[in-house]
């Protein structure tokens, strides 16, 4: 599966504008023979928009942003992964995103479990959990967003789940490079699995994106990294050395769980 990840600007005018980026980013994807196209976090409408622009851009299952990102996905012959802000049934208002095959079928939707910041909770209502690992295109395929990643327990969980890829949109700003840098490799090595992460560039508000969008190999090296201005990168994953890197690390054949029973109660940081 060859992936195309897409470090681009926040959009400023609201949703047709990033429909309208959407269908190029799809085109140049498929152009350059990519299977799969991940965004950044609530890339159709911008992440730092304020409470209001959000409820107001926030859809239910099947809405007009579901359907423009199936007829995307159709028109283009590429699976798509985008960000959006969704309504679940209670009216609560989530920071979601959706995946779509290249038919444009709906293949998962996930909602942000871990919200970051005043911006993500005055925005947002946390997501209830995980969405379950899917399989595209033969590949087993894991959901975070953003702050998600920086959480080791979500990357374990998904692997144990049977992921074989994690994709991560994220909206992560300076100082927090570190995390681009050093946590994503570290989430791929750890759990011997490829790690997708497409940020922001630019700025947005009082937030200056770094770019440094990534895939990363399930032995923490960079598969293929971006810099700091807009870009679209690919890679392609390798199941052999997703094996190889698998008979190498033990971690998880060798995990204790008897011993972390901790992690499951809620506590205070001291």
């Amino acid at each position: 599966m060859r992936l195309a990840l897409d470090q681009w600007r926040p959009v400023t005018s609201g949703a047709p504008e990033g429909l309208a980026r959407l269908d190029r980013a799809a085109g140049s994807a498929a152009a350059g023979g990519a299977d799969l196209l991940v965004l950044p976090e609530m890339a159709l409408t911008g992440y730092n928009i304020g409470a209001a622009v959000v409820a107001a851009a926030a859809e239910s299952e099947d809405g007009a942003l579901d359907r423009a990102l199936a007829a995307a996905a159709r028109r283009h012959g590429i699976a798509i992964l985008a960000g959006y802000p969704r309504r679940d049934g209670e009216g609560r208002v989530l920071n979601a995103v959706r995946l779509v095959d290249r038919d444009g079928a709906p293949v998962a939707t996930y909602a942000k479990t871990h919200l970051y910041g005043a911006v993500d909770r005055a925005q947002f209502a946390a997501g209830d959990g995980y969405a379950p690992v899917v399989v595209l295109g033969g590949w087993r395929l894991g959901l975070a967003i953003c702050y998600d990643i920086e959480f080791p327990e979500t990357a374990r969980l998904l692997a144990l789940g049977g992921a074989e890829v994690i994709l991560a949109p994220t909206a992560n700003m300076a100082p927090f490079d570190s995390i681009a840098r050093r946590v994503v490799p570290t989430r791929a090595e750890e759990n011997a699995i490829y790690v997708a992460y497409a940020n922001y560039c630019g700025a947005e508000g009082a937030f200056a994106y770094f770019g440094l969008s990534c895939v990363c190999r399930p032995d923490g090296a960079d598969l293929a990294r971006a810099g700091a201005g807009e870009e679209m990168i690919f890679a392609d994953l390798d199941r052999a050395a997703l094996d190889a890197a698998r008979a190498n690390a033990t971690q998880l054949a060798d995990r204790r769980p008897d011993l972390y029973a901790a992690l499951a109660r809620p506590e205070e940081p001291r």
